[in-house]
């Protein structure tokens, strides 16, 4: 099967596309993964100011989650056609995460998630059946709806052989821990550029959505009473599964504490805070012994955070990045996630496990919004392959998994 993967992340700057070929080798029970097209699209100014206003913890009119609906919905379209116009080719499904607007937590328990950019006008501009709304089901069976990545990171580890953690670096960091003999766990640490996002649009007057390079913080210095008061959150001390997102950590939630520090300059801020995420980071991956730590998402290209979470880490644990380690390009790994998901949902495949979020049983994900013809699904699965594949080219062989070993 061609699958498009998209996704549009906590970051909500762009939309990452995917054009994937997966193929099934059941001798060596392996699902082997090419990756045709890799894409990201930014939003326009006022698709991101809008987006960007949804995800602010305030009433906002319903008249603008339903313009976002359909303006997310159509923006997808409009990439996606043009991606595959560029491939040359029609995937065969498409699934599109959407942007999470809402992801709400009473106790701990997950009461709803809300993901909006109406599928339909994918389906009806390419013609192929859509596969939307992936997190509502893990949900509705008492899981986090998040992580979804750890069904991912778990076939990319399979054959692991020391406690390792992929790490993703988007507004929200997360991180799957797979260890030999143990069942995988996945859980949300807490930001990791949602409150460096925050500061670095200030000091620029809105010139920079990010810390680019780690510049910003780069020229201030980590104020320790204000790390310290940060690290006060109760949220750090929460067992996993756990998940978050950014109705906890945004501007005003970040506001209340530097309010208590009114001389802090705000370079020496947005030091702290990425000093933050990667003290964060590595507290949540020790108990777990983790050897090495395999990082993705828009943080790898901070230098700054990188270099933090590294010292965090210590000597004895190697910081690495899916480029190096796994042959999967860093900006595109929560594309290629939703192409996996369409995959398994496809074949009738779970792509949740309890100890991954905590839900009650597996569940197969998301709703199917059919193309231009009638959906017809193959006779189902009755077992996911064990391994996930990155190929260069289908008839490439496996790579050593030299970062695993």
């Amino acid at each position: 099967m061609i699958i498009a993967g998209l996704i549009t992340g906590t970051s909500a700057d762009a939309l990452d596309i995917v054009l994937a070929e997966l193929v099934r080798d059941p001798a060596v029970d392996t699902l082997d993964l090419r990756i045709i097209a890799a894409e990201e699209v930014p939003f326009d100014d006022a698709l991101h100011a809008e987006i960007l206003r949804l995800l602010e913890p305030r009433d906002v009119p319903l008249s603008i989650v339903s313009d976002v609906d359909g303006d997310l919905g159509r923006f997808c379209a409009e990439a996606l056609a043009q991606v595959c116009a560029a491939a040359g080719t029609v995937p065969d499904l498409v699934v599109s995460h959407g942007q999470t607007i809402r992801h709400d937590i009473i106790d701990g328990r997950v009461t709803s998630t809300l993901q909006i950019g109406q599928p339909a006008w994918i389906a009806e501009t390419l013609g192929v059946p859509v596969l939307s709304d992936v997190r509502a089901r893990d949900i509705a069976a008492g899981g986090q709806g998040a992580p979804l990545v750890g069904i991912l990171d778990t076939m990319l580890l399979a054959e692991a052989v020391a406690p390792t953690a992929l790490l993703n670096l988007g507004g929200i960091a997360n991180v799957t821990v797979v260890a030999p003999e143990a069942k995988p766990v996945a859980f949300d640490t807490g930001p990791a550029n949602a409150l460096i996002d925050v500061l670095a649009r200030r000091i620029t007057d809105g010139a920079q959505s990010f810390d680019r390079d780690g510049i910003l913080a780069d020229r201030g210095t980590v104020d320790e009473a204000l790390l310290a008061d940060l690290l006060g959150d109760p949220y750090y001390r929460m067992p996993a599964p756990k998940s978050t997102g950014k109705e906890h950590f945004h501007a005003a939630y970040l506001d209340r504490y530097l309010a208590a520090h009114p001389h802090l300059g705000e370079v020496d801020a947005i030091a702290t805070v990425t000093a933050l995420t990667a003290r964060t980071i590595a507290e949540a991956v020790r108990p777990h012994g983790v050897t090495t730590v395999i990082a993705s998402g828009g943080g790898t290209r901070n230098p700054a955070l990188m270099r933090a979470i590294g010292t965090e880490l210590g000597e004895s644990v190697s910081l690495t990045t899916t480029d190096e380690a796994l042959g999967l390009p860093e900006g595109a790994k929560e594309a290629v996630l939703m192409a996996l998901i369409g995959w398994l949902t496809w074949h009738g495949l779970p792509s949740t496990e309890p100890s991954l979020t905590g839900a009650s049983r597996p569940t197969v994900a998301g709703r199917l919004s059919p193309g231009w013809r009638p959906l017809v699904l193959p006779p189902p699965l009755h077992r996911r392959p064990g391994r996930l594949r990155i190929l260069d080219d289908p008839t490439d062989p496996p790579a050593p998994d030299t970062a695993l070993t």
